[in-house]
């Protein structure tokens, strides 16, 4: 099956304590954005490629690819209003019958065998989801504020890419937006379909704040192993 791989870049940068939009903050002397596309293009050399960005933000991506050479293909969406309709804007450009991955494109960390894996295992099973387990204690808490543990082995804490055949998955997205759609996983499930879980790495941060950004760098470097994070 042919393979597509959306790359969605919305994020306004207002954690990370600047102006700049987080997928284009320099990592490693380049904006993340081209990090994480060249990981997954380093995957699945025959994927093709779609970024979604704020529309206000594209004309800046096309002068950061002048400004660096960079000349990956790849194809630019104007994204929604949140990350669903961003989503669904980027499968209006996919066809049936292919499989589709979705990728957060502050995750320039991602692991070339997840995201092989991913593809493999939703070819089999309809959909892949990477997760790794939860290392620290948990605790929830109800209306009133009181809280009570939770077994921390019943719980995965979910990843990117996820992916799909695309025809199961364009048809979830025909639903009208939910909150409780967090992610294309709940989408897809809220529409029938179950997911299957796959094994994730742990440096697949997704780059929220600073010191995140601080923790890529390092595992970027020449000095780090490029599948090992610190425990």
């Amino acid at each position: 099956m042919d393979k597509y791989i959306v790359i969605v870049a919305g994020g306004r940068g207002t954690r990370m304590g600047g102006g700049i939009p987080k997928q284009f903050l320099p990592l490693c002397h380049k904006p993340i954005l081209m990090h994480t596309i060249e990981r997954l293009a380093a995957a699945e050399p025959q994927a093709r490629l779609i970024v979604v960005l704020p529309g206000d933000q594209c004309d800046e991506w096309h002068r950061l690819c002048q400004e660096h050479g960079y000349c990956r293909s790849h194809t630019v969406v104007e994204g929604g209003s949140d990350r669903f309709h961003s989503v669904l804007n980027a499968l209006r450009l996919v066809p049936d019958g292919v499989l589709v991955a979705i990728h957060d494109g502050v995750r320039p960390l991602v692991g070339e065998s997840v995201v092989r894996e991913a593809f493999a295992t939703a070819e089999r099973c309809g959909a892949a989801i990477p997760v790794m387990p939860v290392t620290e204690s948990l605790r929830e808490v109800g209306a009133d504020d009181r809280s009570h543990a939770v077994e921390r082995s019943r719980y995965r804490n979910v990843q990117t890419p996820q992916t799909f055949v695309s025809t199961l998955l364009k048809r979830a997205y025909e639903a009208p937006c939910r909150p409780e759609f967090t992610d294309d996983a709940s989408v897809y499930e809220a529409a029938g379909h179950e997911v299957t879980l796959i094994e994730g790495n742990r440096e697949n941060i997704k780059i929220t704040f600073r010191q995140d950004l601080m923790l890529a760098e390092i595992l970027l470097s020449d000095t780090a192993p490029q599948d090992a994070i610190a425990q």
